[in-house]
């Protein structure tokens, strides 16, 4: 059996002092040891983007990224953009337009949308479509979804 090595994880403003193989993925550490559930596990391939988190305000794909290598970076997942009491500007703008369906693939455009927000407060369709096309949904044909981007900017209020 391998050992487990420690981590000192920052999640969503927070330290996470936890131990876990060296192989192990950044997915696989915030779902099953630190029991942050709201990252969800899709391809596995880093294809669908259903593991999406912000490191250092920047996306990446947790399902590839080693946790070990995570260590002294600020790493934000679905649970610390908002909570049940507070709903950021992206997560009301995905309620208000409807852009919800099965909630699956929700956490990772929430996430790409408010990384792209922050680096271009307003951008245009395109862009929007641009910055998404990471992030797999297998419900919808994204109209709602980039009509929630576009509320969230502020484009159409």
């Amino acid at each position: 059996m391998t050992k487990t090595v420690p981590l000192d994880l920052s999640v969503n403003g927070q330290g996470h002092r936890c131990f876990a193989h060296a192989h192990h993925t950044l997915l696989h550490v915030l779902r099953e040891t630190l029991q942050l559930t709201g990252t969800k596990r899709g391809c596995n391939q880093g294809i669908c983007g259903a593991c999406t988190v912000l490191i250092d305000g920047e996306v990446v794909r947790s399902c590839l990224s080693i946790a070990a290598n995570c260590q002294s970076r600020e790493i934000t997942t679905i649970e610390g953009v908002g909570d049940e009491r507070w709903l950021s500007e992206v997560q009301q703008a995905f309620l208000d337009e409807g852009a919800v369906q099965c909630g699956f693939c929700t956490p990772g455009m929430v996430l790409v949308a408010t990384a792209l927000l922050t680096r271009n407060p307003k951008p245009s369709d395109c862009e929007i479509r641009d910055g998404l096309s990471g992030n797999l949904c297998r419900c919808s044909g994204y109209v709602k979804i980039i009509k929630a981007v576009r509320r969230a900017s502020g484009r159409n209020r």
